[in-house]
């Protein structure tokens, strides 16, 4: 047995702890962790700000990997300390854990850092740290090489400016990797500065051959942030849920502000900040705001009686397609661990909840209609939830020519006259939400797939027979397969691929082409299965908006909108979850404006080869036919 005496126990002076375990003060040594270190000088100078001593902040990262942080706030103190008179304050805030001023509410109200580790580790985790404070006159600075002073501080001239500026380098025998992120700097700092509408932050680039320069300063705060992070052509409801308070009580002195809207798009996000600080985990400030939103929201939709017969409102419901910002700042924030990623302060949720709630009631009931309009989407949404969670039993369609057990997943038309109606195959829940509003409910079908289906080119016939997503879609369609396919009974005369206009939509379009021609080529000869157009770019110019399919027809029409006077916006759609309902019925659905390419085919012996040579055993070679084809083409499509 070893033995084990007092000679085995280490005590770590000073910094030391931190430079053998820096996963403890800020989560690892990956690049997560090695941007926190600027998140922490950051926060400082934030600090400044929101205690009304600073305006501004700039950021530099250089060409040699260091980063710059200088504010124009007081600047750090440093006369000598008075527990530690041979030192200066400065010295003792940058070589020593829990020292600082954050402890004590005359000094900040309301910080980010508060345990007084943050610049500390920092210059610990750093090979060389200088830092030149702004104050009483003076210059002064100090340097530190992996937490140790190299000197004492030192008067290098005279100003009449006031601030802090810290320079720092991370220590490679700490760091996996020290190369920081231009783009995760600057939504770092585009973060902070919605966060303070008076704050200015300057972010600067200097690397060889990629200078950049961005300014951010948003005087709306929030609702600048809202309106950049979500699409307001996608907003339920024009007005945002927005507001801000400074509410106190017996036990909590808070300021609040929020920001948030209800959105078509497929998911919602909400994104939390205490004291400019994020907390990616949430905590009880999260929890505080989604009680207030349900239960004002039930509340209202009781009162008015707005809950039809069968139908159920959950939380999901609610909030599922709702996206949000909330910034708090209060005292004595209690976070969970030193990187503070979720606030968990005892009783805060339900004081949060009590303010929320009161502006949200206020907020619906002084424009119903506008509430009413919510409530309606909110109790589709309800409705589509149910829906999917029977997707494991069937949905019946009453039809007086059919007796068929659909697929769950299935949003049905209400013709059951197979000449007048249209089945749309799209790819997601995402894009098959967008198309269920824009669609015409009497005459068009929609049914969802997951992704890529099965490369039947490959397949065996087990797993073509097990795959659910192909079992779906014959069942929808609803006249067999192979040798059994009777186009007498279709339920819909026109089957019609819908997918984005890039190439992972064309990959889908190619593997149901492969399954319709290859299981159901009497569809395809009957003319009974087509490909919709939608559009890759929107373009507008003042109130004229127009859509175009591909970059060919892009140029073309900003070579016509150049001769007219005003700037052209052009937005390229991501895919049709991105397009609105009203976009995608006007562009891709609606009968009178929409484009359509009827697939046929022209020689059977060629269309055999190419869906044996591209979707067969050489994905290689598949794979560069599609890039090459994945606009298809300008007339009907020749398989």
């Amino acid at each position: 047995m070893s033995s084990y005496q007092a000679s085995d126990i280490e005590v770590l002076e000073g910094l030391e702890g931190v430079r053998r375990r820096p996963g403890m003060y800020i989560g690892g040594t990956d690049s997560s962790a090695l941007h926190h270190l600027v998140a922490e000088i950051l926060d400082n100078a934030m600090d400044e700000v929101v205690a009304g001593h600073a305006n501004r902040i700039t950021l530099d990262l250089h060409a040699d990997g260091a980063i710059t942080v200088h504010d124009n706030g007081r600047g750090i103190p440093v006369d000598p300390h008075p527990r530690y008179p041979d030192k200066s304050a400065l010295e003792v805030v940058l070589t020593m854990l829990h020292a600082g001023g954050k402890f004590n509410n005359h000094v900040y109200a309301t910080a980010g850092g508060l345990h007084g580790v943050g610049v500390s580790v920092v210059a610990a985790l750093s090979v060389r740290m200088a830092v030149v404070v702004e104050r009483d006159g003076g210059r002064w600075q100090q340097c530190f090489s992996r937490g140790r002073p190299d000197g004492p501080v030192e008067r290098i001239g005279s100003t009449r400016n006031h601030g802090t500026q810290v320079r720092f380098q991370p220590d490679p025998e700490i760091f996996d990797d020290t190369l920081f992120r231009p783009e995760q700097l600057f939504e770092m700092c585009r973060s902070r500065a919605y966060l303070i509408r008076g704050v200015t932050i300057e972010v600067r680039i200097h690397q060889t051959g990629a200078e950049q320069q961005q300014l951010f300063n948003f005087p709306n705060g929030l609702l600048d942030y809202l309106s950049i992070m979500t699409d307001p052509g996608h907003w339920v409801v024009g007005e945002p849920f927005a507001g801000q308070v400074d509410h106190c009580d017996q036990r909590h002195s808070c300021r609040l502000e929020w920001a948030m809207i209800w959105s078509n798009e497929d998911k919602g996000q909400l994104i939390s900040y205490c004291n400019t600080v994020a907390t990616p985990l949430g905590g009880v400030h999260e929890t505080g705001l989604r009680s207030a939103l349900v239960k004002s929201m039930r509340e209202f939709i009781d009162t008015r009686n707005l809950l039809p017969r069968g139908v159920t409102i959950v939380a999901e419901d609610i909030l599922g397609h709702w996206s949000g910002l909330l910034s708090l700042f209060i005292s004595q924030p209690q976070f969970s661990g030193q990187t503070k990623e979720k606030l968990t302060n005892s009783g805060l949720d339900r004081h949060i909840e009590a303010v929320i709630k009161d502006h949200f009631d206020h907020w619906l009931h002084g424009r119903p209609e506008r509430a009413v309009q919510l409530v309606e989407t909110i109790l589709d949404r309800a409705r589509d939830r149910q829906n999917r969670r029977k997707e494991e039993t069937v949905v019946k369609r009453k039809s007086a020519t059919s007796r068929l057990t659909l697929p769950g997943k299935l949003t049905d038309c209400i013709i059951s006259d197979p000449s007048q109606s249209e089945l749309f195959i799209v790819e997601g829940d995402s894009a098959g939400g967008s198309a269920k509003q824009a669609r015409d409910r009497h005459r068009q079908a929609i049914l969802p797939l997951r992704g890529k289906i099965l490369n039947v080119e490959q397949a065996n016939l087990e797993r073509f027979e097990q795959n659910s997503e192909i079992q779906s879609l014959i069942t929808a369609i609803g006249a067999g397969y192979g040798s059994r396919f009777d186009p007498t009974l279709l339920r819909y005369g026109r089957i019609i691929i819908m997918t984005d206009a890039d190439v992972d939509g064309a990959h889908i379009a190619s593997l149901l082409l492969t399954f319709f021609y290859r299981f159901m080529p009497d569809l395809i000869l009957h003319g009974h299965l087509f490909l919709a157009q939608p559009p890759l770019y929107k373009l507008t110019q003042g109130s004229h908006t127009v859509y175009a399919l591909d970059d060919a027809e892009k140029e073309r029409l900003l070579r016509q909108l150049s001769r007219n006077k005003g700037a052209v916006e052009v937005a390229r759609f991501k895919g049709l979850g991105e397009m609105d309902p009203q976009q995608l019925r006007d562009t891709t659905m609606n009968r009178a404006t929409r484009k359509l390419l009827q697939v046929y085919i022209d020689d059977q012996t060629a269309t055999d080869d190419s869906f044996d040579r591209l979707m067969g055993k050489r994905p290689a070679e598949r794979f560069r036919f599609i890039q090459e084809k994945a606009t298809f083409a300008h007339g009907s499509l020749d398989v």
